[in-house]
């Protein structure tokens, strides 16, 4: 039997980049599945991409109805609710995230909605449904390794960073609070995985010569969407059924590797001169004088 047989699904943020790529894994893994997602062309591509498996809904995850939608679809179509994955977020970079002192109102408040504002309405739809049908049921939420693995001369975007690391709380305090109701909740950490939200890190030469080093598996690279797909499946299967509060981070080796950052080569210091021959004749001529 498929790992995910007989299980219905709900990914929020899974119409594009790692959300569309482990929808498709948990369709192959035997499950049914609803993405969600704000683009409407994005819904349509993904509709086609994943077949009568799955269903696509068209809502902002900062909503707060979005989840409670998808997972009520999910419950009406195909026979029940077992499992929330929640990858929606991004950069606030451009709403004003940055270092701390440079972070504006707007961007502090922008990236804090996305990426863990959005992640609490979904994990509260989904507790709520599983109390409610008093059945279990696992929760997945994605972090990043910028949440406890910093990289200061790339990526200093704190509100994100905030954010993210708020994630990996989050989901342990949840945990130890549903395990006795059989609700589980844990979390993956990629590191830097080509998706549209890096478009601007896959264009940096300097970045790309940074990761080569910082994410040396594999030849050191990029992670793809596809790199978290098992690990996303797992979380997801029976096969958990015994692991709850959990942070995996996917990463390529970055949180182990001090990655090296690109400098200019620096010129090989001069080596020392000694005293020059007319300076030693000098002073043997002199001392031959002064003991005679």
């Amino acid at each position: 039997m498929s790992s995910l047989a007989n299980k219905s699904i709900v990914v929020i943020g899974g119409t594009s980049g790692l959300g569309l790529s482990a929808a498709k894994a948990f369709i192959a893994a035997g499950a049914r599945v609803v993405v969600v997602g704000k683009s409407s062309e994005k819904i349509e591509a993904a509709k086609a991409e994943l077949g009568s498996a799955a269903l696509a809904l068209s809502a902002d995850a900062t909503d707060p109805n979005a989840a409670v939608a998808a997972i009520n679809l999910a419950a009406k179509n195909f026979g029940g609710f077992h499992g929330l994955y929640h990858v929606a977020g991004g950069s606030g970079r451009k709403q004003g995230d940055g270092p701390v002192h440079s972070i504006t109102d707007e961007g502090w408040e922008f990236t804090l909605q996305q990426n863990l504002t959005s992640l609490f309405l979904s994990n509260r739809a989904a507790i709520q449904q599983f109390l409610a049908r008093k059945t279990g049921g696992s929760i997945l939420n994605m972090s990043s390794v910028l949440g406890f693995s910093p990289s200061p001369h790339f990526f200093a975007t704190h509100a994100y960073a905030a954010a993210k690391a708020a994630v990996i709380g989050f989901t342990k305090s949840a945990a130890a609070y549903y395990a006795p109701m059989r609700i589980r909740l844990n979390v993956l950490a990629p590191a830097l995985v080509a998706t549209p939200m890096s478009q601007r890190a896959q264009g940096d030469a300097e970045v790309l010569a940074f990761v080569a080093t910082k994410q040396p598996l594999d030849g050191g690279r990029i992670g793809a969407p596809a790199d978290l797909d098992a690990a996303a499946v797992y979380f997801m299967s029976d096969a958990a059924n015994f692991v709850t509060g959990q942070v995996l981070a996917v990463d390529g080796g970055w949180s182990v590797s001090d990655g090296q950052i690109p400098v200019e080569p620096v010129p090989a210091p001069t080596a020392a001169r000694g005293p020059s021959p007319n300076l030693v004749n000098k002073l043997a001529s002199w001392w031959v004088k002064l003991t005679k």
